[in-house]
């Protein structure tokens, strides 16, 4: 039986609020992504309704979950709404208080560091990046994982060759799916390739929050985080809310990419998250046929940011039809040719990234984010 949003709004209905409406019909009830058995939503409420509301949170769980057809339920609470005028209506007695930004972001169990990959804008490679730079980990023999966190462009299920959807393993819990070793949880499992992610920041800070802590990532060395680009929510998300080791910028080395890049920088550096290096990906192309080397993007440019900005330089990524076809396959090249030169490369800057996380101790708390 495939069920249907007006079914999730109808049992939604089954819970009152606490201005006694009918959730289901209160116009809460936000963002809802069916797929598979899947379903995803959110509760829109005013942020000093988050202790009192997580109650409610949990009952629509419950609720969708019951549902016919339906396998996994994943509900967020969402402040989007404006705080009600006026509302000065202390919480009630016994509730917990609301977490504020300032409170020490908890660790995640079994997870030693949180290496986050980012990039100025898009269009740069940085999945690849990142799931190359996940699988050069794996090739020390760590135990490693890696989080889609771009939520509007998963790419991570393609890039592994990974289909099908993550198994429910307790009440909220989901183990993540698994292949060349690595660890992989996605949006991208949970919706349909077209389906077009039309959420507001804090809905997106809400599904990255659950999938990094209601995923059963189990012992870890290392957890990649692809983040997607720009300087946003989901950047600031991982800052604030969990302990992040380090940050590793990806960028091309054309003058347009570095812009962007010193900006992820910037941002990484204001709130004290710790850059382990910059990469410079498609640096050259290097013609199979005539064997002749051009710098389509130009050359050298990352490296020379890094160095300005006081930055390591991890290394040089060439732009490579093997490198392409590989992860279109869903065979990234450090898993099925690791003896080739561009396999050797990520492997390279995989061991650059663990010697800064060994030699610097253990991940460092991220800090109270300051907006000036």
């Amino acid at each position: 039986m495939s069920v249907k949003e007006a079914d999730v709004l109808l049992a939604l209905d089954a819970i009152q609020l606490p201005d006694g409406k009918k959730l289901g019909s209160s116009g809460r009830v936000t963002g809802i992504v069916i797929n598979d058995g899947k379903v995803i939503c959110a509760i829109s409420i005013d942020a000093p309704e988050a202790a009192t509301m997580e109650p409610v949170r949990a009952s629509a769980e419950a609720k969708i979950r019951a549902l016919p057809g339906v396998t996994t339920a994943l509900v967020g609470l969402t402040a989007e709404k404006a705080p009600t005028r006026g509302a000065t209506t202390p919480p009630p007695a016994g509730a917990r208080p609301m977490p504020q930004a300032t409170s020490k972001p908890a660790s995640l169990p079994g997870v030693k560091h949180i290496i986050a990959v980012a990039s100025g804008k898009g269009g740069v490679g940085k999945s690849t990046t990142s799931c190359n730079l996940a699988l050069g980990l794996a090739a020390l023999g760590l135990k490693v994982g890696i989080l889609d966190a771009d939520i509007y462009g998963p790419s991570q299920p393609r890039l592994f060759g990974l289909r099908g959807k993550p198994r429910l393993v307790g009440p909220r819990m989901l183990e993540p799916m698994e292949r060349y070793g690595v660890k992989v949880m996605s949006i991208g499992f949970l919706i349909e390739d077209d389906a077009a992610m039309i959420w507001r920041g804090p809905m997106v800070i809400s599904a990255i929050t659950q999938m990094l802590r209601e995923v059963a990532w189990g012992e870890l060395d290392a957890l990649v985080v692809d983040l997607p680009p720009g300087t946003g929510d989901a950047q600031l998300t991982m800052a604030q809310q969990t302990p992040t080791s380090g940050a590793v910028i990806v960028s091309t080395p054309q003058d347009l990419a570095l812009i962007d890049a010193r900006r992820g920088i910037a941002m990484f550096q204001k709130v004290n998250v710790p850059l382990l290096g910059v990469i410079e990906n498609m640096s050259s192309f290097c013609c199979p046929n005539c064997g002749h080397v051009s710098p389509i993007f130009g050359h050298g440019g990352a490296r020379a940011e890094a160095e300005k900005l006081g930055v390591p330089f991890l290394g040089e990524v060439p732009l490579d039809m093997n490198i392409r076809a590989t992860s279109d396959d869903g065979r990234p090249i450090v898993a099925t040719e690791p003896d080739s030169p561009h396999a050797k490369i990520y492997k390279d800057i995989a061991a650059q990234v663990w010697a800064s996380l060994t030699g610097g101790g253990a991940a460092r708390p991220a800090p109270k984010i300051v907006i000036e």
